[in-house]
């Protein structure tokens, strides 16, 4: 019984679904003929009179030419190369074996959430960088916690953590080939990479 029942129900299933596939082709729409332009009529010349004013020549049509919008924003404007390229972000640098902000530090950091605020499509991947002494385990573990302390510090000034990355280089990149104490100091950093906008 429940198999004639179900046999009944597709039997009616496929004749509604015939009947509306033949409704609808019966409703469809048909392409109009393709319209062609009459000819123009041909010009009618008129015998020249000394009273009648000559017909005035017609002049072209000067059409505008769109002139693409010029947005005021330099920064936002910019493939990602070249905002690495010149990068609006400043790195934050950190003394000898530390990987805490001190207040020179915690200022940039703040620029740089600033800017982040102002283009929230961004998302930035901070670099974590030492000198060039110590191991270079010791120099990735201090390079994390470096890149860690400046993600904390952005998330306390309201950045979502969802667009910040963090990534050590420990001792392997530096800014500055030389070996003296300033050089070091340059190398000891968090530098800011957009990586997605």
């Amino acid at each position: 019984m429940p198999k004639d029942r179900d046999m009944k129900s597709m039997k009616r299933a496929t004749i509604v679904v015939m009947v509306l596939l033949v409704f609808a082709g019966a409703c469809a729409k048909k392409k109009p003929a393709p319209v062609t332009q009459p000819a123009p009529p041909p010009a009618v010349s008129t015998p020249s009179s000394s009273s009648a004013s000559p017909a005035p020549t017609p002049q072209p049509v000067e059409e505008s030419v769109p002139v693409p919008a010029i947005s005021e924003d330099a920064i936002g404007n910019r493939s990602l190369e070249d905002l690495n390229r010149d990068s609006p972000f400043k790195p934050a640098f950190f003394g000898l074996d530390s990987s805490e902000l001190d207040d020179a530090g915690r200022a940039i950091v703040s620029g740089n959430a600033d800017m982040m605020k102002k283009y929230p499509r961004w998302v930035v991947t901070i670099e974590g960088h030492c000198d060039e002494r110590g191991t270079a385990e010791y120099n990735l573990a201090l390079g994390e916690l470096r890149a860690v302390a400046v993600k904390t510090y952005l998330v306390a000034l309201g950045i979502s953590p969802d667009r910040l990355r963090t990534v050590s280089y420990g001792k392997e990149f530096p800014f500055d080939m030389g070996h003296t104490e300033a050089a070091w100091g340059k190398n000891r950093r968090a530098h800011f990479v957009i990586t997605s906008k």
